[in-house]
């Protein structure tokens, strides 16, 4: 029964690396603290109802699966639109609206989309994110 238990808690420990594939749902100071830990973080303002978060959500995903380099580089953040819209985290980076993707890293902003849904200005947007990385 040991061994059983030990080899699915070692084959729990070598799936980590897919589950940094991780999209983080947003809760106060969650976002600060990544920062400060030196980490960049990508931000996705989004809604469950609304489509063109549904089409970035698609976008972003695909590139995520195309390039592992992207969750090695960065962590990926949620926000709920309808939740906090109206809290800091939207308010202090004056996000205008649900379907609002940024990147930061320390105290700067590296990039915005505001609802964009191109696979190019994502992917150069994710790009952004994982130079700043290097």
């Amino acid at each position: 029964m040991l061994r059983r238990s030990f080899l699915a808690l070692a084959l729990a420990f070598s799936a980590a690396p897919a589950m940094a594939s991780e999209t983080l749902d947003y809760a106060p100071g969650l976002i600060k603290q990544a920062l400060a830990d030196g980490k960049t973080v990508f931000v996705d303002y989004a809604a469950d109802w609304c489509s063109t978060c549904a089409r970035q959500e698609r976008v972003i995903s695909a590139l995520r699966e195309q390039n592992p380099q992207y969750d090695q580089a960065m962590v990926f953040v949620r926000v709920d639109w309808d939740d906090y819209r109206r809290h800091e985290v939207s308010t202090s980076r004056n996000i205008p609206r649900r379907s609002t993707l940024i990147v930061l890293r320390g105290d700067q902003e590296l990039g915005r989309i505001v609802a964009g849904t191109a696979t190019g200005a994502i992917k150069a947007l994710m790009d952004q994110g994982v130079s700043a990385t290097n």
